[in-house]
């Protein structure tokens, strides 16, 4: 357990099938974020980061016993631009120079920059830029001036996030499925691997973004229904205005 963020409903929009009807009749209800996150800190008080913004958001990182470990917990702001990384990138030097940053920038560092050169108009669509990061990954960011959030989980399975629905309709992502458990229960799901999460463009695959997402439901080992599962439907193909090169950036996303 060492990340959790938490988006008001009306920052973050993510997709209905991941509230379960279950969770707001059986004996266990979903918790308010601020238990929640009371609950993340009060774990690991002396190790634990968290900021609050306002009733929008609530960041909490906590600070690893081996910060050389291949899976990294990083956390960073710039901006106003907020980033929680676990993993790390392969082709993370590669990708410095390609984005301009210094040698020693670390993986959240490059994901604040390539969110920035993409909500500025960037030479990519936001898929193609996901899909050049090589490595086992997770990140959340959180742009606090623009009020939006994107996520994204690398394709080989080395990292794991989970995100479900709080009793107040907010999401709440965590690399811990027993936080989310208790903060959204039945109203949760596994965040599907390959794919990222953007609060205006909702959920995508970035290895195949001209496939639309598909809801699976989901039944726990009680028999109740949960949070639904998402997997690429290979049958149906998204909408999706031609590219154009720079011109194309994730605005066009609302168009998958």
């Amino acid at each position: 357990m060492t990340t959790l963020a938490i988006f008001h409903k009306a920052f973050a929009h993510p997709p209905e099938e991941l509230n379960s009807p279950a969770s707001h009749s059986g004996s266990r209800k979903p918790k308010l974020p601020d238990e929640t996150l009371r609950e993340f800190v009060s774990r690991h008080p002396d190790k634990t980061f968290s900021m609050t913004f306002g009733d929008a958001a609530a960041l909490a990182h906590v600070r690893p016993d081996n910060p050389f470990s291949m899976h990294q917990r990083l956390f960073c702001g710039f901006d106003d631009i907020y980033c929680l990384f676990m993993g790390s990138l392969n082709n993370l030097n590669q990708l410095n120079k390609q984005y301009g940053l210094a040698k020693g920038s670390n993986e959240a560092q490059f994901v604040i920059e390539a969110y920035r050169t993409l909500r500025d108009r960037g030479p990519y669509p936001a898929d193609q830029v996901v899909k050049d990061l090589d490595g086992s990954f997770a990140f959340i960011v959180y742009d606090s001036k623009a009020g939006t959030v994107f996520t994204a989980l690398g394709s080989d399975g080395g990292e794991k996030l989970y995100w479900g629905i709080a009793g107040d309709g907010s999401v709440v992502i965590c690399d811990d499925k027993e936080v989310i458990k208790a903060g959204c229960a039945k109203s949760y799901a596994p965040f599907p691997n390959g794919c990222m999460f953007h609060s205006e463009g909702g959920l995508m695959s970035f290895e195949h973004p001209m496939n639309k997402m598909k809801a699976m439901p989901r039944v726990d080992s009680e028999g109740v229904m949960c949070g639904a599962n998402f997997k690429v439907d290979k049958f149906t193909r998204v909408n999706s205005i031609p590219r154009r090169g720079s011109e194309s950036n994730w605005m066009e996303w609302d168009a998958h």
